[in-house]
């Protein structure tokens, strides 16, 4: 099938994690275990947001938004991971593998924006109480989650566009479980160097400079509690941890898959399953456990479920 880019290839090979069949039946329970809590986990911290009154405040809007997007972010690569698993079948079409790479980048830099979007909520609420309420007042917030996936959407489309201008003539055997940058721009048949360095500063500086940003937030918010300790800026400053844990779980694989050229390390897959299907999962743990509201909020639902 020819394409636009004057590719020879139709299909690609996803070589996957293992060869061993007693290992791949482990890794699909491994898999299957994470995807059923990354949808149960996110879709319960939906239902408690949406139908709790108590909730309505901006950060657990973002909150919302945030699982929602977890959804969309695993959805993306581990269907289709557990397909592979349990039947064997590695092969993956041009078109389909493009599709899973922009879908990947647009939802995957949305929530990098996203959670910068929640690190500048706690911030506001931490540092400038008094203002919180007119600074992050709902139209303010869908305008945020709004640019968050515009953001996303112009990152993804720069992305596949980069991807899409080069040609592909074999080999078409892909090492990784999922289409992404790294391991198929390997694969093309021409002198990559400089769409590398144009990807590695899209994605990696994306990835780092969210991250920094979330750095220097934290590092004004922990500033502030020094010098003004209360039951207030503790109780808010509780709500960064749980942050701080979702922020290392995501950025720090990132940065180390994109901000670098794809052919100065081999990829690791393994590291990119943190950021693609276990951090998902982690997330509702760790906002639900940190949280007393919405503890308290699922444990009403779950009463009024019963009554």
């Amino acid at each position: 099938m020819a394409q636009d880019n004057s590719s020879q290839v139709t299909e690609f090979i996803l070589l996957g994690l293992s060869d061993t069949r007693e290992l791949q039946l482990l890794l699909f329970t491994l898999f299957l275990l994470a995807y059923i809590m990354v949808l149960l986990g996110n879709l319960l911290i939906i239902v408690t947001v949406r139908t709790d009154p108590k909730l309505s405040s901006p950060m657990y809007f973002l909150l919302c938004n945030l699982s929602f997007i977890d959804i969309c972010y695993t959805s993306v690569t581990t269907p289709r991971v557990l397909v592979a698993l349990l039947s064997g079948h590695k092969a993956i079409a041009f078109g389909g593998c493009m599709a899973q790479l922009f879908f990947l980048h647009f939802v995957g830099s949305s929530e990098m924006f996203l959670l910068t979007v929640m690190a500048f909520d706690r911030y506001t609420a931490i540092c400038r109480p008094l203002h919180y309420t007119a600074i992050m007042a709902r139209g303010t917030c869908w305008a945020l989650v709004a640019a968050c996936w515009l953001g996303g959407f112009i990152h993804s489309i720069v992305q596949t566009v980069l991807m899409l201008q080069l040609p592909f003539c074999g080999p078409n055997t892909i090492h990784s479980y999922f289409c992404d940058v790294p391991p198929v721009i390997r694969l093309a048949c021409a002198d990559t160097a400089l769409t590398e360095w144009l990807m590695a500063s899209n994605s990696g500086l994306i990835s780092l400079g969210c991250f920094l940003v979330l750095v220097a937030s934290y590092v004004l918010i922990l500033a502030k509690v020094r010098a003004h300790l209360s039951q207030g800026h503790w109780k808010a400053l509780s709500t960064c941890a749980s942050h701080v844990m979702v922020v290392a779980l995501f950025f720090v694989p990132c940065i180390f898959t994109y901000l670098r050229p794809a052919g100065t390390l081999p990829p690791d897959k393994y590291v990119c399953a943190i950021y693609t299907t276990f951090s998902p999962m982690i997330n509702p743990l760790i906002y639900t456990l940190r949280s007393s509201e919405v503890k308290g909020s699922m444990w009403r639902l779950w009463k009024r479920c019963r009554a």
